[in-house]
């Protein structure tokens, strides 16, 4: 009876230390499951409309949109890499560190302030081609987001200006989108949006704009989202 009972307690204690395995196996698995579902990163380079001019931190683009992106699924994380009057040659020049390696996408909302200062479209397309290139070769997911000239440049300016945008994205295959307020102009009454949404200089969105401008750019961010995380 004594060699029975031993071989049953033998038996008994080989079955548990079994199971201990298998469920540290499991938990080192689900470990490592959850180190590759890392939260996706997004770097938003731009200019004073992704920065958040004129608003407390957690207002602006960037805080808003992350908490859009969140409460609509999305396990995310982005970055501000806005800096107010910057242009399409500000942006490539540090394009570079920006793509640090935690970063998995890039929004490229660059070119208002081109148009501010009259700057020749060919050199506003050129450094946005070079921006392109970088986020390529980074293999980094891209959403570029365009504009549209005002009239008083003249045709051939507004032209190659509006063109560059759409065809840039059709080169590199990003998504793209017409406009950083686009959300604002799907608004019928104009007078009323930019009273409502826009901050006193006109230019720079209110809290409320950017909820706006976050609600009708959100869906396209989330494509984007889903082009980072791969097949």
């Amino acid at each position: 009876m004594g060699g029975l009972s031993g071989l049953v307690v033998g038996l008994a204690y080989g079955a548990r230390a079994t199971a201990r395995k298998f469920t540290i196996a499991c938990a080192l698995l689900l470990g490592a499951g959850a180190a590759l579902a890392d939260p996706v990163t997004i770097a938003a380079l731009g200019d004073s409309l992704t920065q958040g001019y004129g608003l407390p931190q957690e207002d602006g683009f960037v805080p808003q949109l992350e908490r859009w992106l969140q409460a609509n699924g999305a396990d995310v994380r982005v970055l501000n890499a806005g800096v107010s009057g910057d242009t399409t040659a500000g942006g490539l020049s540090r394009v570079g560190w920006t793509l640090t390696p935690e970063v998995d996408a890039l929004i490229v909302a660059l070119g208002g302030n081109d148009l501010l200062r009259g700057i020749d479209p060919a050199a506003s397309r050129a450094n946005l081609d070079g921006i392109l290139q970088a986020a390529q070769a980074a293999d980094v997911a891209v959403l570029l987001i365009g504009m549209q000239a005002p009239g008083n440049y003249g045709p051939d300016y507004k032209a190659a200006f509006d063109a560059m945008y759409p065809e840039l994205a059709a080169t590199y295959d990003t998504l793209y989108l017409e406009s950083f307020f686009q959300g604002l102009t799907d608004i019928s009454d104009r007078p009323s949006a930019m009273r409502t949404y826009m901050q006193d200089d006109g230019i720079h969105p209110s809290a409320a704009g950017v909820e706006v401008i976050v609600d009708g750019m959100g869906p396209t961010v989330l494509q984007l989202v889903e082009r980072a995380k791969g097949p």
